[in-house]
């Protein structure tokens, strides 16, 4: 019985030798694959959601009361400056109009008779007087009388497209009812908003003659062919948001874009000599980027960094690396402060193709 225990005993120890040397066997065989941080000229696109609008988008409102007599355009028509689009019944303007009109003949025979006789010393100048001012008056009625005619001809103030239509043929519209809407979509406001942060680099890298260009990603996943300018920033930040809308203007010589589109801003942000490491080389500690570094002894040291942008799969560093530094890209949570590892050195040129991203 001894001997069997005995034998038990002898067995286990070689077992258990031969484990833990398979084991350290097996540490030492694992090789990690490291890089160093690549410096080069990039670009970073930022994303916004926006806004699309007319530079011009009016209610068109009837300006007398009456039936909607006859409709010229339809519904997203192009009109002219100019061009009659609604007409209202005038029957009644006109007989005001005509009224007036006679009015003011006769005020005016009447002012002759006057003039003649006061020519003559017949009436006193006085009564000359009120005959003027009575003539006065009825041009003045006929005047308001014409406008009050012109105005049952709605028009379009500029060239722009026509909106749904409010009201239908036949309609008693009253003064001030809305008819239609009209858009000038010759060029387009678009507006997004910006955080502070932003605002305040897109600021500092300001000039008096430059004009920041940026792109609009449509609805469909395309990018409209014409740039865009921004030409203005509004002149307070929301509060309960903490941003800024900023305005940029494009043009539509197409006609594509249309009041109340929305879209996504791309704005292009040149990197000079930027660093560049693979996201997948970080970690995060309590809302801080980390990195491990080997050291000239090949032990892990962990060392946080600052971000100054990010891109797909890559992040642009602030601070906290040299271009000479060799940081861990693989096996992040296999490794330990302090631990000694062997790796392998890869250029980062090979790693950023195998990332399939090519930065400019």
């Amino acid at each position: 019985m001894k001997k069997v225990l005995m034998l038990m005993s002898v067995c286990a120890l070689f077992l258990n030798t031969s484990c833990h040397k398979e084991e350290k066997e097996k540490e030492e065989k694992t090789e990690f694959l490291a890089t160093n941080p690549i410096v080069k000229d990039t670009v970073v696109t930022k994303d916004y959601v926006s806004q699309i609008q007319s530079i011009r988008h009016i209610e068109l409102r009837a300006l007398e009361k009456g039936y909607l007599q006859k409709i010229y355009v339809d519904e997203g028509q192009f009109v002219k400056q100019g061009q009659v689009l609604f007409q209202i019944m005038p029957n009644l303007y006109e007989a005001e109009m005509q009224r007036a009109k006679a009015e003011a003949d006769f005020a005016q025979i009447e002012y002759k008779n006057t003039k003649r006789l006061a020519d003559s010393d017949v009436v006193a100048p006085n009564e000359l007087a009120m005959a003027k001012a009575k003539l006065d008056k009825a041009n003045a009625e006929l005047s308001l009388a014409k406008v009050h005619l012109q105005f049952t001809q709605i028009k379009a103030p500029f060239d722009g497209y026509i909106d749904r239509f409010q009201v239908k043929l036949g309609s008693l519209v009253d003064e001030g009812e809305l008819l239609t809407n009209l858009s000038d979509n010759s060029k387009m406001w678009v507006y997004y908003n910006v955080p502070e942060a932003e605002y305040l680099d897109f600021k500092a890298k300001e000039t008096d003659n430059s004009k920041t260009k940026v792109n609009l990603l449509m609805a469909n996943n395309k990018y409209f062919e014409y740039p865009g300018i921004v030409e203005t920033i509004e002149a307070d930040f929301n509060n309960e948001t903490g941003n800024i809308s900023f305005r940029a203007t494009f043009p539509n010589p197409k006609a594509l874009l249309r009041h109340g589109e929305t879209g996504n801003i791309h704005v292009t942000i040149p990197f000079k000599n930027a660093m560049l490491i693979p996201q997948k080389a970080t970690f995060e500690v309590l809302d801080k980027k980390y990195v491990y570094v080997i050291d000239k002894n090949n032990e892990i040291k962990s060392r946080e960094i600052v971000l100054a942008a990010e891109l797909e799969h890559l992040f642009i560093v602030k601070s906290g690396l040299k271009e000479t530094d060799k940081i861990l890209l693989e096996g992040l949570r296999l490794v330990k402060e302090n631990e000694k590892v062997n790796y392998k050195l890869e250029k980062p040129e090979s790693v950023l193709s195998h990332l399939e991203l090519y930065a400019e």
